[in-house]
């Protein structure tokens, strides 16, 4: 895995994989790709959390390997379960020869099915891989405690085996959109970093680096109506990813630059909810676009 000397290395990095990051959150990915401490990144959603942790796998070269937290996830599903199926196979395989299965064999590692975090500490792989826990504020209370051994020691207890410990600690991001707050004693153990929305000088260098077939001035009208929409009281206030998506729809509409039209048409693409196109559609986005295209 590559190792990195200074906070500019990481910043280089990042540009490198098309991701503008500020000196603020060069620093903590540095910190923690050195200390070996586990990354906390909070924000609204569509700032670009979940992207860290797939540019931080391109640029160290490993696996990424992905747990999307919901409601009701539990041990089976996040951390391991056994092959019953494999397992039934092969009492009757026993039973088959008059022999009787043993135990031991039944809970070996060979009918053990490995879910992202055990993946994430096995010790066979010559990296040691990115793990990002996205979106843990969806999960329970009871899955964000079982996280602590993990995020303290990078180990799994398995009662049926014992623990298992990592050789090489995989490099954690866990994300938030905050629907709930997470306990004290998981953000304890990690490093944290609450990403905002852009300024307009960044959100422009975003759509630029993110949107290269975009021409300059479509880039900037996009960015500013952006920017001013999300000072309007809205359900869900667009992210960069919804910047994004829709200059990427306008360039693909052949659009060199903004319009009402344009923008009442292609309003679905930066709002997700129905309430917030009615409130923003007609007056409201003309008075946007003539606030910050027109002058």
């Amino acid at each position: 895995m590559p190792s990195f000397s200074s906070i500019d290395a990481i910043q280089q990095a990042l540009q490198a994989q098309s991701y503008i990051a500020e000196r603020g959150l060069a620093t903590v990915i540095f910190l923690a790709l050195k200390l070996r401490r586990p990354l906390f990144l909070e924000g609204e959603a569509g700032v670009g959390k979940t992207e860290v942790a797939k540019v931080l796998a391109n640029f160290l070269s490993t696996e990424l390997i992905r747990l999307q937290c919901y409601e009701g996830l539990d041990v089976h599903h996040a951390v391991y379960e056994w092959n019953y199926t494999r397992q039934m196979l092969h009492i009757r395989l026993h039973e088959a020869r008059n022999e009787k299965a043993n135990e031991a064999e039944l809970f070996g590692p060979e009918f053990l099915l490995r879910r992202p975090l055990m993946q994430a500490i096995e010790n066979s792989r010559l990296e040691a891989p990115v793990l990002l826990i996205d979106e843990v504020d969806r999960s329970d209370e009871e899955f964000e405690a079982y996280l602590l051994e993990l995020l303290s020691d990078f180990q799994i207890t398995i009662p049926e085996i014992g623990t298992i410990k990592a050789e090489k600690p995989p490099v954690v991001i866990i994300t938030s959109n905050r629907t709930r707050e997470v306990h004290d004693a998981l953000k304890r153990r990690c490093l944290y970093y609450w990403i905002d929305y852009p300024s307009f000088e960044k959100e422009y260098e975003i759509v630029l680096t993110k949107v290269p077939n975009a021409s300059q001035q479509l880039a900037k009208q996009v960015t500013s109506f952006i920017q001013e929409l999300r000072r309007a009281d809205l359900y869900k206030v667009p992210g960069v990813a919804e910047t994004l998506d829709w200059t990427a729809a306008l360039v693909a509409l052949d659009q060199k630059a903004l319009s009402p039209q344009v923008v009442d048409d292609t309003l679905g693409v930066i709002l997700k909810y129905q309430d917030d196109v009615a409130k923003v559609r007609g007056a409201t986005a003309k008075m946007i676009f003539d606030t910050v295209i027109v002058g």
